[in-house]
């Protein structure tokens, strides 16, 4: 193993993987058939005080790609006008070629051999990015393909809530529903709520990981649990 690929306080936490904290606004539900119009991955670390915070996050304006579905009432919950003259967005092909760049980047660095999503309402995000990256035919997708963490399910155990906004509240952090339902802000925010959630746990006694238990994880084959 290179000194780069040395595993991290991260790696160790999360048996091998890497927590990037997705959010995607789409024109629809359907990951298949409707557009992707924002994405945001928020890159996780382990900081001087063993606290797991926010470190850099990627977002970006997507072109939908051709054939598109954009459903109204999606186009109204978000506020996204995807033909507004001044909106710099970039191809998706592009655009996920460059996040996956850079969550590949900080792998390597890490000494992690996985990327995992960390998402509130995970398989729906999750969904659409295999999907994204299946459509443009991109063979390094650092995500593990069907594994993810979910806030929703995070906060339910630790808050009593399920929805990101009183979620947030519950865990005394701020939300401005004014600059909800943006990809950036959105993935930040349930960014903080993970974070939150981790680190009370681990003052609560849940971490540390034993000493005796180091093992990181392999190369998930289908159908193979993470």
């Amino acid at each position: 193993m290179t000194e780069s690929a040395i595993p991290s306080l991260i790696a160790q936490r999360f048996r091998g993987f890497l927590p990037v904290v997705i959010d995607v606004e789409c024109g629809g539900f359907n990951a298949q058939t409707d557009a992707i119009l924002e994405i945001a991955a928020v890159i996780l670390r382990i900081d001087e005080n063993m606290q797991l915070v926010r470190d850099t996050t990627h977002f970006y304006r997507v072109v939908p790609f051709a054939g598109a579905n954009l459903e109204e009432a999606a186009l109204k919950f978000t506020g996204i006008n995807p033909h507004h003259p001044l909106r710099i967005a970039h191809p998706e092909q592009e655009v996920f070629r460059d996040m996956f760049g850079h969550i590949r980047t900080r792998m390597k660095d890490e000494g992690c051999k996985r990327a995992i999503i960390v998402a509130h309402n995970a398989h729906f995000d999750h969904g659409f990015v295999r999907a994204a990256a299946e459509r443009h035919n991109l063979k390094r997708n650092p995500f593990h393909p069907f594994s993810s963490l979910d806030t929703v399910a995070l906060a339910a155990l630790c808050l009593g809530q399920t929805v990101l906004s009183r979620a947030c509240v519950a865990a005394g952090l701020d939300f401005d529903p004014e600059a909800a339902h943006s990809a950036r802000y959105d993935a930040e925010k349930t960014a903080d709520l993970f974070c939150y959630m981790i680190n009370r746990w681990q003052e609560l006694g849940g971490w540390p990981l034993a000493e005796s238990d180091n093992t990181l994880v392999d190369e998930p084959d289908a159908g193979t649990a993470a």
